[in-house]
């Protein structure tokens, strides 16, 4: 909460929060949604919350989505990128569970157009990737085909 609220300070409009996955795991359901819903209620900023769906089982996506959208969050975040990255699969599942009320953020692993694009059309409504230049120039070159 602590760090939270000193990025918010000093000028944080959005914070990217990674879920406590030992919480989870060990079905401390109780603690995330309260550690989520003071950071969401006392920062007063969107939130996108960070599952690492990479490391979870579908069950536990759903579990820690649902209880991140009653903790009040933006987005459903897929990945940091250290555990793999964003999948198809993975950001149309948040999408589905999701149900509109928030956005998807797919982030990791994001190398070319055809992935960017295929997670677009999955539901991610945010791309996190460090190759957006490339994923622009790759669309411009398609477009002047």
């Amino acid at each position: 909460m602590y760090e939270a609220q000193e990025a918010v300070d000093n000028g944080a409009q959005e914070l990217d929060v990674v879920i406590n996955l030992g919480w989870l795991k060990s079905g401390h359901f109780d603690l995330i949604h309260h550690e989520i819903a003071s950071i969401c209620e006392e920062t007063g900023v969107s939130v996108k919350a960070i599952l690492e769906t990479s490391r979870l089982r579908d069950e536990e996506k759903k579990i820690a989505a649902e209880i991140c959208l009653s903790a009040g969050v933006s987005y459903l975040k897929t990945s940091t990128g250290w555990f793999g990255g964003a999948t198809v699969e993975d950001v149309a599942f948040l999408n589905k569970i999701g149900k509109g009320q928030v956005g998807v953020k797919a982030s990791g692993g994001i190398r070319d157009l055809d992935t960017a694009i295929a997670l677009i059309n999955a539901g991610a409504t945010r791309l996190g990737t460090s190759r957006g230049v490339e994923l622009v120039n790759q669309q411009k070159k398609q477009t002047k085909l």
